[in-house]
């Protein structure tokens, strides 16, 4: 395994590879580049991978000045439909 081959989002099983070859084609923010790999976006909501997908967009837009980071939201628990309609006596 090579390091381009690394997962870097697990949730979206995106690699590192494609995180580069996506930003470098189309010069992309951190938040284009997640919404064109979905890194980031899935059930962690990007604990493991935010820092690496803003690292790699801020090192392919070198043309534009402003990078804003992607916003940290933490995940939802799933909770059953029962639980939602249920009284405690």
């Amino acid at each position: 395994m090579t390091e381009k081959d690394v997962v870097v989002c697990r949730c979206e099983e995106v690699t590192y590879q494609e995180l580069i070859e996506t930003a470098s084609k189309y010069n992309c923010s951190a938040r284009e580049l997640k919404l064109r790999t979905r890194a980031s976006m899935g059930y962690c909501g990007g604990r493991t991978c935010r820092s690496l997908v803003d690292k790699v967009a801020s090192e392919a837009e070198s043309k534009k000045r402003n990078q804003i980071s992607l916003k940290y939201q933490p995940p939802v628990r799933p909770i059953h439909f029962g639980d939602l309609g249920r009284v405690e006596e």
